[in-house]
Protein backbone atom coordinates (compact mmCIF):
# COMPACT_ATOMS: atom_id res chain seq x y z
CA UNK A 1 0.00 0.00 0.00
CA UNK A 2 1.13 3.56 -0.73
CA UNK A 3 0.10 6.18 1.82
CA UNK A 4 -0.18 8.47 -1.51
CA UNK A 5 -2.47 6.51 -3.19
CA UNK A 6 -6.35 7.86 -4.62
CA UNK A 7 -8.72 6.38 -1.92
CA UNK A 8 -9.93 4.12 -4.99
CA UNK A 9 -6.52 2.92 -5.27
CA UNK A 10 -6.39 2.61 -1.49
CA UNK A 11 -9.68 0.29 -1.55
CA UNK A 12 -8.99 -1.08 -4.60
CA UNK A 13 -12.05 0.67 -6.40
CA UNK A 14 -13.13 2.07 -9.68
CA UNK A 15 -12.47 5.52 -9.67
CA UNK A 16 -16.24 6.46 -10.30
CA UNK A 17 -19.08 7.81 -8.20
CA UNK A 18 -21.62 5.04 -8.22
CA UNK A 19 -20.11 2.23 -5.79
CA UNK A 20 -21.49 -0.69 -3.89
CA UNK A 21 -21.46 0.29 -0.37
CA UNK A 22 -21.14 -2.92 0.74
CA UNK A 23 -18.04 -3.60 -0.78
CA UNK A 24 -16.52 -0.38 0.56
CA UNK A 25 -17.37 -1.21 4.53
CA UNK A 26 -15.87 -4.48 3.86
CA UNK A 27 -12.81 -3.14 2.18
CA UNK A 28 -12.42 -0.77 5.34
CA UNK A 29 -12.97 -3.66 7.66
CA UNK A 30 -10.21 -5.43 6.01
CA UNK A 31 -7.98 -2.92 5.87
CA UNK A 32 -8.25 -1.50 9.35
CA UNK A 33 -6.91 -5.40 10.14
CA UNK A 34 -4.33 -5.19 8.09
CA UNK A 35 -3.22 -1.77 9.78
CA UNK A 36 -4.35 -2.01 13.01
CA UNK A 37 -1.15 -0.31 15.64
CA UNK A 38 -1.94 -3.34 17.88
CA UNK A 39 -0.81 -5.94 15.13
CA UNK A 40 2.62 -4.35 15.32
CA UNK A 41 3.26 -4.04 19.09
CA UNK A 42 6.05 -6.27 19.07
CA UNK A 43 7.85 -4.49 16.32
CA UNK A 44 8.47 -1.30 18.71
CA UNK A 45 6.96 2.37 18.75
CA UNK A 46 7.93 3.19 15.03
CA UNK A 47 6.02 0.86 13.53
CA UNK A 48 3.10 1.30 15.44
CA UNK A 49 3.20 5.16 14.43
CA UNK A 50 3.24 3.84 11.02
CA UNK A 51 0.36 2.26 11.73
CA UNK A 52 -1.68 4.55 13.25
CA UNK A 53 -0.75 7.05 10.42
CA UNK A 54 -2.36 4.18 8.11
CA UNK A 55 -5.45 3.28 9.99
CA UNK A 56 -6.14 7.58 10.54
CA UNK A 57 -5.49 7.62 6.15
CA UNK A 58 -7.88 4.57 6.13
CA UNK A 59 -10.25 6.09 8.08
CA UNK A 60 -10.13 9.37 5.78
CA UNK A 61 -10.64 7.60 2.59
CA UNK A 62 -13.88 5.68 4.23
CA UNK A 63 -15.12 8.62 4.93
CA UNK A 64 -15.09 10.20 1.52
CA UNK A 65 -16.07 6.95 -0.30
CA UNK A 66 -18.92 5.85 1.83
CA UNK A 67 -20.78 9.26 1.50
CA UNK A 68 -21.84 10.03 -1.71
CA UNK A 69 -21.46 13.61 -1.52
CA UNK A 70 -17.81 13.43 -0.42
CA UNK A 71 -17.16 10.75 -3.40
CA UNK A 72 -18.73 13.44 -5.77
CA UNK A 73 -16.55 16.18 -4.33
CA UNK A 74 -13.31 14.39 -4.95
CA UNK A 75 -13.77 12.55 -7.96
CA UNK A 76 -14.25 16.20 -9.24
CA UNK A 77 -11.01 17.21 -7.34
CA UNK A 78 -9.35 14.33 -8.38
CA UNK A 79 -10.28 15.15 -12.06
CA UNK A 80 -9.34 19.16 -11.85
CA UNK A 81 -12.02 20.60 -10.27
CA UNK A 82 -11.78 21.61 -7.18
CA UNK A 83 -15.37 22.27 -5.46
CA UNK A 84 -14.14 25.56 -3.97
CA UNK A 85 -17.65 26.37 -2.53
CA UNK A 86 -16.68 29.06 -0.16
CA UNK A 87 -15.09 30.88 -3.34
CA UNK A 88 -17.24 29.47 -5.70
CA UNK A 89 -20.82 30.50 -5.67
CA UNK A 90 -22.32 30.49 -9.00
CA UNK A 91 -25.51 28.54 -9.38
CA UNK A 92 -27.85 28.53 -12.64
CA UNK A 93 -30.73 30.77 -11.90
CA UNK A 94 -33.29 27.85 -11.81
CA UNK A 95 -31.49 26.04 -8.95
CA UNK A 96 -31.27 30.16 -7.54
CA UNK A 97 -35.40 30.67 -7.94
CA UNK A 98 -35.71 26.82 -6.34
CA UNK A 99 -33.96 27.67 -3.45
CA UNK A 100 -35.54 31.17 -2.93
CA UNK A 101 -39.11 28.99 -3.14
CA UNK A 102 -37.96 26.61 -0.44
CA UNK A 103 -36.57 29.37 2.06
CA UNK A 104 -39.90 30.78 1.34
CA UNK A 105 -41.53 27.46 2.10
CA UNK A 106 -39.26 27.12 5.22
CA UNK A 107 -40.07 30.60 6.62
CA UNK A 108 -44.44 29.78 5.86
CA UNK A 109 -44.36 26.36 7.53
CA UNK A 110 -46.55 26.13 10.61
CA UNK A 111 -47.16 22.20 10.61
CA UNK A 112 -45.15 18.70 10.57
CA UNK A 113 -47.54 17.76 7.40
CA UNK A 114 -45.74 21.28 5.52
CA UNK A 115 -42.62 20.83 6.50
CA UNK A 116 -42.95 17.26 5.38
CA UNK A 117 -43.96 18.04 2.17
CA UNK A 118 -40.67 20.56 1.91
CA UNK A 119 -38.81 17.46 3.00
CA UNK A 120 -40.29 15.02 0.31
CA UNK A 121 -39.42 18.02 -2.65
CA UNK A 122 -36.16 18.05 -1.02
CA UNK A 123 -35.21 14.37 -0.97
CA UNK A 124 -36.45 14.30 -4.59
CA UNK A 125 -34.31 17.14 -5.51
CA UNK A 126 -31.32 15.27 -3.83
CA UNK A 127 -31.87 12.14 -5.95
CA UNK A 128 -31.98 14.15 -9.25
CA UNK A 129 -28.74 16.39 -8.29
CA UNK A 130 -27.42 12.39 -7.58
CA UNK A 131 -28.26 10.69 -10.83
CA UNK A 132 -26.96 14.30 -12.79
CA UNK A 133 -23.85 13.60 -10.68
CA UNK A 134 -23.78 9.56 -12.26
CA UNK A 135 -24.17 10.72 -15.65
CA UNK A 136 -21.66 13.60 -15.48
CA UNK A 137 -18.53 12.00 -13.91
CA UNK A 138 -19.55 8.14 -14.73
CA UNK A 139 -20.98 8.73 -18.18
CA UNK A 140 -19.80 11.79 -20.14
CA UNK A 141 -16.15 11.97 -17.96
CA UNK A 142 -17.82 15.85 -17.12
CA UNK A 143 -16.17 16.93 -13.63
CA UNK A 144 -16.48 20.75 -14.36
CA UNK A 145 -20.28 19.98 -14.74
CA UNK A 146 -20.24 17.70 -11.70
CA UNK A 147 -18.53 19.96 -9.55
CA UNK A 148 -21.59 22.85 -10.07
CA UNK A 149 -24.32 19.72 -9.52
CA UNK A 150 -21.99 19.41 -6.12
CA UNK A 151 -22.23 22.53 -5.14
CA UNK A 152 -26.44 22.34 -5.59
CA UNK A 153 -26.45 18.87 -3.33
CA UNK A 154 -24.25 20.79 -1.19
CA UNK A 155 -26.78 23.82 -0.44
CA UNK A 156 -29.41 20.46 -0.91
CA UNK A 157 -28.00 19.09 2.75
CA UNK A 158 -27.11 22.17 4.30
CA UNK A 159 -30.74 23.06 3.73
CA UNK A 160 -32.14 19.75 4.43
CA UNK A 161 -30.53 20.24 8.24
CA UNK A 162 -32.69 23.44 8.16
CA UNK A 163 -35.46 21.73 7.68
CA UNK A 164 -35.43 18.38 10.65
CA UNK A 165 -34.38 21.41 12.64
CA UNK A 166 -37.48 23.30 12.04
CA UNK A 167 -39.26 19.95 12.28
CA UNK A 168 -37.63 19.36 15.69
CA UNK A 169 -38.68 22.72 17.28
CA UNK A 170 -42.28 22.32 16.15
CA UNK A 171 -41.93 18.67 17.99
CA UNK A 172 -40.95 20.32 21.33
Amino acid sequence: MNIQSSDFELFGLPEQFVQDRTAIDSRWKELQREAHPDKFAAQGPAAQRVATQWSVRINEAYQRLRNPLKRASYLCELRGFPINAENNTAMPKDFLMEQMAWREALEEASSEVELDALNHQLNQARNQALHRIEQLLDEKNDAKGASQQVRGLMFIERFGHDVENRLEQLGQ
